[in-house]
């Protein structure tokens, strides 16, 4: 009882302390207080573990996971008003405050995380990555790779264009941008709440779910399905994050070691995603699931003609995507 009333009382405390703003000291050097959702056993978590080692020397990284210093969606605001240091931002979250970031949510934009990694190190990147330092107060570390979306179904159609996702239903989260990604994959997108997602397909009020491969594990979606579609048809990825103020306060040396840090930690955590996702399918097929690749290409095409031809793309900058598409 102690050891949890202790451990109450210490994320309260870091709750406090982050509303007074700033960076504490923690034995001499400035505490980066570190906001994620992402629980503990992420192997994001080992991978802000291994970039505190390598910053060591010059800072005391302070993480909190689960959501518990700042909601889900907050750590962006928090951060912008210097009350958090460090945080893994969702790319929507940038979206909402600048228009033109909408288009890095889109389907099929990214083709794998190496097309992800190669984006945000090209003109595109930096110029992104400019929008979100000059207006948001942040600097952009890289992004952070945790999976691609994958669509598991329990009819055995098979599917090799939009055309064959005609009248399925698919279910996705709620809200518009969500329905929007299953129109733009040809389904007929169904809103269900993520814990109903099991009953639906066993019953039949859903024909197939759409997430990524971990996600289709943990929540024994493989049970009532017969196939999954390796679509790949949102990369997630999340983005890690300094505020300016931390950022400016450094020099060009400590800027360097401290990018490098972080390089290096995101590489090593992408790595580990892939080789995750890469046993999951031979786990899949091993409990009986046909797992294949469809027309990527036709997939593709079909989603980005539905992005630009709606009200989303009129904040993208124009030629954005066709740099993207060539890199």
């Amino acid at each position: 009882m102690k050891q949890g009333i202790d451990r109450r009382m210490l994320l309260a405390a870091g709750g406090a302390l982050a509303l007074t703003g700033g960076a504490a000291l923690a034995q001499g050097k400035p505490n980066l207080r570190f906001s994620a959702v992402f629980s503990e056993q992420d192997i994001r978590a080992e991978m802000m573990k291994r970039f505190g080692e390598a910053i060591k020397d010059d800072f005391a990284l302070q993480p909190y996971y689960g959501g518990n210093l700042f909601k889900q969606g907050t750590e962006l605001v928090a951060m912008q008003r210097n009350n958090l240091e460090m945080g893994n931002i969702a790319p929507q979250d940038v979206s909402n405050q600048i228009p033109a970031w909408s288009i890095v949510t889109s389907a099929y934009l990214f083709r794998d995380a190496d097309h992800l990694k190669k984006v945000f190190a090209s003109d595109v990147g930096r110029d992104l990555k400019k929008m979100a330092e000059d207006k948001l107060n942040i600097k952009i570390l890289g992004p952070t790779y945790f999976g691609a979306r994958q669509v598991g179904l329990k009819p055995k159609k098979k599917i090799s264009t939009p055309a064959d996702l005609a009248g399925v239903k698919l279910r996705m989260p709620g809200g518009d941008a969500w329905q929007f990604l299953g129109q733009s994959l040809g389904a007929n997108p169904t809103p269900m709440a993520y814990a109903e997602v099991y009953t639906g397909l066993q019953s039949g009020a859903i024909d197939g779910q759409d997430n990524p491969l971990p996600n289709v594990q943990n929540m024994k979606f493989y049970e009532v399905s017969s196939q999954i579609v390796l679509t790949s048809h949102l990369v997630g990825f999340d983005l890690l994050c300094v505020t300016k103020r931390v950022w400016d306060g450094m020099d060009a040396k400590k800027q360097a070691a401290f990018q490098a840090a972080a390089d290096a930690a995101i590489d090593w955590s992408t790595k580990e995603h892939l080789a995750k996702e890469a046993e999951l399918v031979d786990f899949f097929k091993k409990q009986g699931l046909e797992v294949y690749t469809p027309d990527l290409k036709a997939f593709r095409g079909f989603a980005q003609k539905k992005y630009l031809e709606s009200e989303l793309a009129k904040g993208w900058t124009p030629g954005m995507l066709d740099k993207i598409n060539a890199l």
